[in-house]
């Protein structure tokens, strides 16, 4: 296991590591009960209830990835998340580029933050939001969910975050071989929210929306849409598409 640091409250994790990364060893994860100013994907807000859901981050230093592959990150975090939820229920995916779905819902969220150097990556924090006991949401977030609403049980929080950081520290071992990051990609693409072959709604920030299938995703992160249209393929990096998702199939 990681070295692990159990916080009773701090602003966020991932700023916590950020101002002690030179300090800390790599594999370092910070665990809050809770987080007075948790951030999500955008600059938006992770509402999280004191102790009742999975709030860490953990410390990679000189990740043995070139610059271009960093996107390796993101899908081992989101596969290890997976693997821990698949331990309660099945149904789980990953919304592209890094939020982690149980049918059209959010779960859980990640934010991972690189620093560079000279030499390429010289850390990158990895910070991770799951909803695990959370019964109410206020926050005006339009589809979250947690795994107590979707079992009807309750978690024992110390076993859920022991899981979540073995799988963490287990995934993040990167070696940087060829068929370690091929592997590790095609799982991501099996788990992908949406990557059926079908036609669904998105929409770019100027709001224009359109109907599309997923083709792939790049090792670098770049999301190639199908458009059905008129048959071409357009890649879009974050925050130049988004999901329109139909409420009612929320739970």
């Amino acid at each position: 296991m990681p070295k692990t640091i159990l916080l009773q409250e701090v602003t966020s994790t991932n700023d916590y590591l950020k101002r002690n990364a030179h300090i800390l060893p790599s594999g370092t994860m910070i665990i809050a009960f809770k987080q007075t100013a948790g951030r999500g994907q955008k600059g938006n807000s992770w509402e999280a209830d004191p102790g009742k859901n999975a709030t860490l981050s953990i410390l990679l230093k000189k990740p043995k990835i070139g610059v271009n592959e960093q996107f390796a990150i993101s899908e081992a975090v989101s596969l290890a998340i997976v693997e821990v939820l698949e331990k309660y229920a099945a149904g789980f995916k990953i919304k592209w580029p890094n939020d982690i779905y149980y049918g059209d819902q959010k779960i859980g969220g990640i934010l991972i933050e690189h620093s560079l150097d000279s030499d390429g990556i010289d850390y990158s924090i990895a910070g991770v939001g799951v909803n695990i006991n959370q019964q109410v949401f206020i926050s005006g977030a339009p589809n979250p969910v947690s795994l107590t609403r979707i079992t009807g049980k309750t978690y024992d929080m110390n076993v859920i975050s022991d899981q979540l950081g073995e799988a963490l520290d287990r995934y993040c071992n990167l070696d940087g071989s060829r068929k370690q990051l091929a592997a590790m990609h095609q799982r991501y693409l099996d788990k992908l929210y949406r990557h059926d072959g079908k036609p669904h709604l998105f929409t770019t920030p100027d709001g224009t929306q359109f109907k599309a299938s997923i083709e792939t995703v790049a090792p670098d992160g770049t999301l190639t849409l199908w458009h059905s249209n008129d048959g071409s393929f357009h890649n879009y990096r974050f925050k130049e598409v988004g999901f329109v998702i139909n409420k009612k199939n929320f739970i």
